[in-house]
C-alpha cells in the first residue's frame, strides 16, 4: 500500500529544504517545467501524439465530440475548432465522449469512451480510425470494451511495447455503481475501480486472439474513491511507468500519480504522487487526466480554472524517467 500522505510530507519538506538552501546561498531555483494553461478553452482529460507536430485531444466540450489542439514545438498551442470524431459509433450517444487517445499505427487509431445508448448512464470503450491525425475518424459500429455489470469502461489509452506488441489500458468504472459519497464511491462497500490491460491486434481495432484482460492496478485507501486516467510509457532502462489519477476529479485531492513495473503486465508498485494541488505546484488546482508521450519526455494534463471542475484547462510538462522516478 502506498502511504501517500507520508510521501507528500516528505516531498514538501525536501522542497522546502531545497528552497531555503538555495536562498541562503544566493542561488535562484530554475522554474519547474510546467506550462499553462496553454489556452483558455475547456480541454479535460487530454491525450497527446507527435507526428509532424504535437496534437492533443480532449473529452467532449463546446459541442464537439473530440476537440483538437496542435503545437509545432510543445510550447505554443492552437485550439482547432473542428471535431476529430464528427460521427460516433452507433452504440453510443453524441457529446458523451470521454478521454480520447490517438495512437499512430500505420494510420491512426482513436480510442474513446462513450455513453452506451442501450445502457444510459454507463460508458463503454470504442475505437475509430483515420489516415489523418486530425481526423475525421471513422468509428466501428460496436464497442470494444463494455463491462456494464461492473460499472462500464472509461479512459482508454493505447501503448506500443518495444517488441511491437500493441496494448490497450482502461479503467473499469466501478464508482459508477457505487453507494454514494465522493465520486459516488465514498460509502461502504467501496466498489473496485481497477486499471485493466489487454493485447490488441496489430491494427489496434480488436483484441488479439487468445488475449485476456489483466488487472494491473486498483485503488486502495490512500486513493480515495477511485483511480482512473491510465497512461503507459517505457523508459530506456526498461521500466514501465503507468500514470494515473486518484481521488475525485471535482475535489482538491485529485492528483497525478504513477506506478512502475519491469513487465508490462505487472505487478505495478505505486510510487509517490507526481502532481497535487498546492506547494510546490501553486499554479495548479486538481491536476489530473495526464497522458505521457511514448518517449517519456513530455506530459499533458488538465487542471481546474479556479477551484471548480467546470472548466479544466490544458497544461504541459517536461519530464524525465530515471529508475522508478518521474521528475518534472
Amino acid at each position: 500500500m502506498r502511504t501517500s500522505w507520508v510521501h507528500r510530507v516528505i516531498k514538501l519538506l525536501n522542497f522546502a529544504i531545497l528552497t531555503w538552501t538555495a536562498t541562503a546561498l544566493g542561488v535562484s531555483l530554475e522554474k519547474r517545467s510546467i506550462a499553462g494553461p496553454v489556452f483558455s478553452q475547456n480541454f479535460p482529460d487530454p491525450s497527446v501524439i507527435f507526428t509532424d507536430a504535437y496534437y492533443a485531444f480532449s473529452t467532449t466540450s463546446a459541442g464537439l465530440n473530440v476537440p483538437v489542439a496542435t503545437s509545432p514545438d510543445f510550447n505554443t498551442w492552437t485550439y482547432l475548432s473542428h471535431d476529430a470524431l464528427p460521427t460516433i459509433g452507433a452504440w453510443t450517444i453524441a457529446n458523451t465522449i470521454w478521454a480520447p487517445d490517438v495512437v499512430a499505427d500505420g494510420g491512426y487509431v482513436l480510442f474513446y469512451a462513450g455513453e452506451s445508448a442501450a445502457n444510459p448512464g454507463f460508458h463503454c470503450v470504442g475505437v475509430a480510425t483515420s489516415t489523418n491525425v486530425e481526423g475525421p475518424y471513422a468509428p466501428q459500429a460496436e464497442p470494444l470494451v463494455c463491462p456494464i455489470s461492473t460499472g462500464g469502461a472509461i479512459d482508454p489509452a493505447g501503448f506500443h511495447d518495444v517488441n511491437g506488441d500493441f496494448y490497450l489500458v482502461w479503467k473499469v468504472d466501478g464508482n459508477n455503481i457505487g453507494h454514494g459519497g465522493s465520486c459516488n464511491n465514498g460509502v461502504a462497500p467501496i466498489v473496485p475501480t481497477p486499471i485493466m490491460i489487454q493485447q490488441l491486434t496489430a491494427e489496434g481495432t480488436a483484441f488479439a486472439v487468445g488475449s485476456t484482460a489483466t488487472e494491473i492496478l486498483d485503488r486502495d485507501d490512500d486513493d480515495g474513491p477511485l483511480i482512473e486516467a491510465p497512461s503507459l510509457a517505457r523508459s530506456a532502462e526498461g521500466v514501465y511507468f503507468l500514470t494515473f489519477s486518484s481521488n475525485c476529479y471535482s475535489t482538491s485531492l485529485y492528483d497525478v500519480s504513477y506506478a512502475t513495473a519491469t513487465n508490462v503486465l505487472g505487478p505495478y508498485t505505486k510510487q509517490p504522487w507526481l502532481m497535487i494541488t498546492g506547494t510546490p505546484f501553486a499554479q495548479l488546482y486538481a491536476p489530473g487526466g495526464a497522458d505521457i508521450t511514448p518517449d517519456g519526455t513530455k506530459l499533458v494534463f488538465h487542471a481546474d480554472l479556479g477551484t471548480t471542475s467546470d472548466i479544466r484547462q490544458l497544461y504541459t510538462a517536461e519530464i524525465t524517467l530515471s529508475g522508478t522516478t518521474i521528475s518534472i
